[in-house]
């Protein structure tokens, strides 16, 4: 019997290599959990030894922590290059590419929003606040409400609070199926639209 050849690993620059634990470490940490995945799993999952996942994040703790930043900060791409027309058309193109980024990464997009994740984290607790801000710059930015001054921390209030109706509502869609993406992208669409053209301009005056 023939003793079984070790697998060949491919050369990868470091960037490229961190890219792709990353992305095994999402694969696994979306169908399992925190205590349930191994770094044994993850470098298995992306064809490397155990030593480089210590490397590049110095352990499972913080590779969970890359990972769960990785989905809740909404990425740049989502309104970059938006046409200048009215903000409504951006907040719709802004809403369909983040619903891509979603449902490409169903499982792991519902495990970080998951309260029951790692129990309670400050890193987590951490990286949700950062996301949240970074979310209502990349709203503000779409709604071109950016440079707004007057009642700004209201404004981006109202937006923080519109992100926690905004996971919900994704859990109807990717868990329940109550919604359907088309109902989602009107959902929180109009709802943006709403906040920022009714809501925020009555709580100001008052």
């Amino acid at each position: 019997m023939n003793a079984q050849r070790p697998v060949q690993r491919r050369r990868l620059e470091p960037d490229a290599r961190r890219a792709e634990i990353l992305a095994a470490a999402r694969k696994l940490f979306g169908k399992g959990n925190f205590s349930t995945v191994s770094t044994s799993d993850i470098a298995a999952e992306a064809g490397v030894a155990r030593a480089l996942i210590n490397h590049y994040f110095g352990s499972k703790q913080e590779l969970y922590l890359q990972v769960v930043r990785q989905m809740l900060v909404v990425p740049a791409s989502v309104s970059e290059r938006l046409p200048p027309t009215t903000a409504e058309e951006r907040l719709s193109i802004c809403v369909d590419r983040w619903l891509d980024v979603v449902e490409r990464n169903r499982d792991m997009w519902l495990s970080a929003i998951g309260s029951e994740a790692v129990g309670h984290d400050d890193e987590v607790e951490r990286i949700m606040l950062e996301a949240d801000e970074i979310a209502t710059d990349r709203v503000l930015e779409a709604a071109m409400m950016a440079d707004v001054t007057d009642g700004r921390e209201k404004l981006r209030g109202m937006i923080r609070a519109h992100s926690a109706m905004l996971k919900a509502a994704s859990r109807e869609w990717l868990v329940r199926g109550s919604l359907s993406r088309s109902d989602l992208h009107v959902m929180l669409t109009r709802t943006v639209l709403h906040l920022v053209n009714e809501v925020f301009p009555a709580v100001r005056a008052d």
